[in-house]
């Protein structure tokens, strides 16, 4: 565990510190679990779930072994340098 120092208003330190001793925990406690539904919620909000995948049918079987194809397909990564793709095996 690191340790980190945290200034609050003297109002928020008396507030933290009354439920603390009410709680039988120790503030630094109190501070770290607000500190990780915080960051957890903000977690959340900033990584949206990718909801459209696999909506659809693409009529195609190779979808999966091609996937680097697809999506790489219209990008030069690198400036102008074309991009090889890889060659499947197919035996």
């Amino acid at each position: 565990m690191k340790r980190t120092t945290v200034f609050l208003d003297e109002g928020m330190e008396r507030e933290m510190r009354s439920l603390a001793e009410s709680r039988g925990k120790p503030v630094a406690s109190l501070v770290r679990e607000a500190l990780g539904r915080y960051v957890a919620s903000e977690t959340k909000r900033r990584r949206p779930p990718l909801r459209f995948i696999a909506a659809g049918r693409s009529g195609k079987s190779d979808t999966a072994e091609r996937h680097e194809e697809l999506v790489f397909r219209d990008l030069t990564p690198h400036g102008n340098v074309p991009r090889q793709t890889r060659r499947s095996r197919r035996d």
